[in-house]
């Protein structure tokens, strides 16, 4: 009988999949800032980021208001290394006058309260952070501000809705500090789902949800930032508090309402308000057993109809009754003495009804709950990309706590809604005080580790000012490296190319080049028309140079050399003809003519022996004289920046500057003949390879380097030399972040504080990953991969903490370039005497081309130090081939022009 009359409140697992889906939509339309305003689940964000990680430490105050009793605790936190925490309490009832009264009076109790707790504690001398457990729906702007949403839970306070309660509370304090003597600092406010949640994260890390069923019901987790729209960025998580008690406000549950519910709903002091939590919430449990009885009695099914004072008066029967009735092993007995002291002489089968009734309700109230919950697990899996998740959630509340059957129940639904979560339930001991005080010691913990950070990477962020430093030494070592008697010494060595004129258009030919410049070499063949057919035709082929012959002896280097063009010309079925040829050598040269080089020093990891001071022209024609098979006509040597230059060149006549910004860093620009006081002649202009990763070489940056530049200059193959290189290019950038990391490992900052043993391997952050890690399209869960694909176990923290790492890097990298850039496009416009400059730099290399803020930063720089220059930036398309066959085929033209 009694199935048949609340069929309605059995649902079956359909139905509650489908509940599960009702709520997930439910909360994408919270976490969405246009659809936020209309949705009834709020997804307040709560402004805690981070949980428990076990090494937070000191002594906190934490109240508690949001229940029957106001509590105060004083919460010890110890740094073990067993996690353990001390919590002392004290209950304060909540008189009905405080509770529906004015705002003023009931932050007044609050104080006086704590007063004194703080009074019988022996803590009024002490100044100590404090956690405000206030456990209604507040919309939180900060940690330590929440604007009151609405009173729940039968409080009924004048005056506080819509404002700060953080602030009343500070107020009521301030008052307090000068009669009472008590110093706080309320650093936290916190909901008490919240707080259960960080309570049971303190104990087991895997807890990332919290859940009340009590005489309320609510959840919250943990949600990526990304998918936060209310809240600035997109790194790391929040912990959102769901208000989930809502969810149906806006009919999405009406086909599940009996008109039991409805009619629970009608007589609450928030009709139409809270209507899943009415459902659910222990404090309307027993409410809707009342009313359930009384239809049946009335329709003669109970009671032999007969219906008792009892049975008409609200509230006669709660939630503890219900509980009581539920407790099968006890038999009827209970049953029947419950009802007897509610004067209803119920017969053996009315006994066994009543008991039956309590049973189909509170069961509904765990399927209801077990579906909700799902749709979070269900999101926090799908979060994390994963097939399977195990996590853990901390629960608090009495009616999960005290009732017989209800906390079974849950966990058996839960599993079966969501069979690919293991999930641990955490019954929370201290209850959301302690969570306070927890979120509390987080905060504290995450300003000192702010506080760290900050001090680690404030040398790397460079002021307007420090940047025009570095844009005018930077046109000091310029000159230097122009004037015949300080060319010696300066440290940009400004190396003449010998390079005279840019492409003009009538360039045509066949072309062969050559690129040694890395640990790969290729050589090219490079059609070039003129006229109105004007275009490039290359063909190349790529040949890897073994470390044993980069290290070796310059003779097997260029033997080597000569072998692979000997392939490429019987490859191309070219080997009779006498092809004019321009080498692209990627060293820094001193030139005495365009088919002159001789080698200054090795950089980029090259070593051969008998090269240094050597013309590279000189060895690779001997070394095809030993090989005999072809002859080759050498018209230039060419840096790669130079042929970026002239690559550009082609399209655009502007373009007089070419900036490699990739493994190494240089620069390359048309100066006026009649600066170049190294080279006889004051006419036209003359490309110069300015060689500037020397720059600073000489101490003159040395206040802007830091710790970190130090050691990374200590380990390299070149120490002392190249320093402006090294803050600047690729090949050191993730040298750098490594350095970095180590420390703040040591500072317990990062890793659990654990270095491990590929952190201590040099050259193990390539730059490519710190394109990858600071991908604006790339979540913290793929930066985690990255990390450990390198054998770096990371939390979510630790990998916002990376990524802020890799971001100053290479902004301070970015930057540092722009400056340098600055000095030579001023420069140019100075030379011109010019008001205004328009010019354009071809640019190469992996970090301009791949990472992803790189070149903007970059640019933006060079806007800022250079206002009176429009630089246009053009990228180049195989600069070191295609432009070492350009400026062989301007040698050719300009050549052919001379002897006329």
């Amino acid at each position: 009988q009694v199935d048949r009359y609340l069929y309605h409140m059995r649902l079956s697992d359909d139905v509650l999949l489908d509940v599960m889906a009702r709520f997930q939509a439910e909360m994408v339309k919270g976490l969405g800032k246009d659809t936020n305003p209309t949705a009834t689940v709020k997804m307040l964000p709560s402004f805690v980021r981070s949980l428990p990680d076990g090494s937070e430490k000191g002594e906190f105050l934490a109240v508690d208001l949001g229940g029957s009793q106001f509590r105060a605790h004083q919460v010890k936190v110890f740094d073990d290394g067993k996690q353990s925490s001390q919590l002392e309490s004290k209950f304060y009832p909540t008189p009905k006058e405080v509770i529906q009264g004015n705002g003023a009076e009931l932050f007044d109790y609050v104080a006086d309260c704590l007063s004194d707790f703080m009074e019988t504690k022996n803590l009024k001398h002490k100044k100590l952070p404090l956690g405000f457990t206030f456990s209604f729906p507040c919309k939180q702007t900060k940690l330590e501000e929440g604007l009151l949403l609405g009173w729940t839970k039968h409080f009924k306070v004048r005056g506080v809705q819509d404002t700060d309660v953080v602030s009343c509370l500070r107020k009521a304090l301030q008052k307090h500090k000068a009669s009472f003597d008590i110093d706080v600092d309320v650093l936290a406010l916190v909901n008490d789902t919240v707080g259960t949640m960080m309570t049971c994260g303190y104990d087991d890390q895997r807890c990332e949800v919290g859940l009340i069923i009590g005489t309320g019901t609510n959840a919250c987790y943990m949600e990526e930032m990304r998918h936060i729209d209310l809240v600035e960025g997109d790194e790391g998580r929040m912990c959102i508090n769901t208000e989930w008690g809502a969810f149906g406000d806006d009919g999405a549950l009406d086909d599940l309402r009996t008109e039991f519910d409805r009619e629970l709903d009608l007589g609450s002091l928030n009709p139409g308000k809270q209507l899943f939590e009415k459902m659910i919430g222990s404090l309307y449990l027993g409410e809707l057993v009342r009313l359930i009885l009384l239809k049946m009695t009335k329709e003669g099914l109970l009671f032999n109809g007969k219906v008792s004072a009892a049975l008409l008066t609200k509230g006669k029967i709660e939630m503890k009754h219900v509980s009581a009735m539920e407790k099968y092993k006890e038999g009827l007995s209970n049953t029947k003495e419950i009802l007897t002291e509610l004067n209803l002489f119920p017969s053996e089968d009315d006994c066994i009804a009543v008991q039956h009734v309590c049973t189909i309700v509170s069961f509904r109230s765990a399927n209801l709950c077990a579906a909700a919950l799902a749709a979070i697990l269900t999101r926090l899996r799908e979060n994390k990309k994963l097939l399977r998740m195990r996590t853990t959630v901390g629960i608090d509340g009495g009616l999960y706590k005290t009732h017989p059957q209800y906390a079974k129940r849950l966990h058996k639904v839960v599993r079966r809604l969501v069979p690919n979560c293991d999930v641990r339930f955490l019954l929370s001991v201290s209850g959301s005080g302690k969570g306070a005080a927890m979120v509390t010691a987080v905060a504290y913990r995450l300003a000192a580790q702010r506080k760290q950070i900050d001090t680690a990477l404030a040398p790397f962020l460079l002021s307007l000012e420090t940047l025009r430093e570095v844009k005018n030494k930077m046109r000091t070592e310029l000159e230097y490296g122009l004037k015949r008697e300080t060319q010696a010494s300066a440290t940009v060595k400004m190396l003449p190319t010998y390079v005279c004129g840019t492409p003009d258009g009538t360039e045509k030919g066949k072309f062969l080049a050559l690129d040694l410049g890395g640990t790969n070499f290729r050589v090219l063949l490079v059609k070039i028309r003129s006229g109105r057919r004007r275009s490039v035709q290359m063909y190349n082929k790529i040949f890897a140079i073994p470390l044993e012959i980069m290290q070796g002896t310059g003779e097997e280097l260029f033997d080597h050399i000569v072998q692979c063009i000997a392939d490429f010309l019987e490859y191309m079925g070219i080997k009779g003809a006498r092809l004019p040829l321009g080498f692209t050598f990627s060293f820094p040269c001193r030139q005495a003519s365009i088919d002159k080089g001789t080698l200054v020093g090795w950089t980029k990891g090259f070593k051969a022996t008998d090269c240094e001071g050597e013309d590279v022209v000189d060895m690779l024609r001997e070394a095809i004289r030993r090989r005999n098979e072809f002859d080759l006509d050498i018209v230039a040597v060419v840096n790669d920046t130079v042929g970026t230059m002239m690559t550009c060149g082609y399209e655009d006549p502007n373009c007089e500057i070419g900036l490699i910004a990739g493994t190494g860093s240089n620069v390359c620009y048309m100066e006026d003949m009649k600066n170049i006081e190294i080279v006889e002649g004051n006419e036209g202009k003359m490309c110069i390879n300015t060689e500037w990763g020397g720059f600073g070489d000489n101490g003159c940056i040395d206040n802007i380097r830091t710790k970190y530049d130090k050691e990374v200059d200590e380990g390299s193959l070149n120490p002392g030399k190249q320093r402006y290189e090294k803050m600047t290019s690729g090949m050191y950038l993730g040298e750098i972040v490594r350095q970095i990391l180590i420390d703040l490992t040591k500072q317990g900052l990062l890793f659990r504080g654990q270095i491990s043993e590929s952190l201590r391997k040099r050259g193990i952050f390539e730059t490519k990953f710190l394109s990858q890690i600071e991908s604006d399209r790339l979540a913290l869960l793929q930066v985690r991969r990255i990390l450990q694909q390198l054998g770096l176990d990371s939390t979510c923290e630790d990998s916002i903490i990376v990524k802020e790492v890799c971001g100053a890097v290479s902004k301070r990298a970015a930057q540092l370039c722009g400056a340098g850039l600055a000095a030579i496009v001023e420069k140019k416009r100075e030379d011109r005497g010019a008001e205004h400059l328009q010019i354009t730099v071809g640019v190469d290399g992996t970090l301009y081309k791949l990472h992803p803020h790189f070149s903007r930063v970059l640019r933006e720089t060079v806007k800022e130090l250079a206002p009176q220059c429009d630089v246009t930036f053009m990228l180049s398309e195989d600069g070191s081939g295609k432009g070492a066959a350009l400026i062989t085929a301007v040698a050719k033209r300009l050549h052919n022009v001379g002897q006329k």
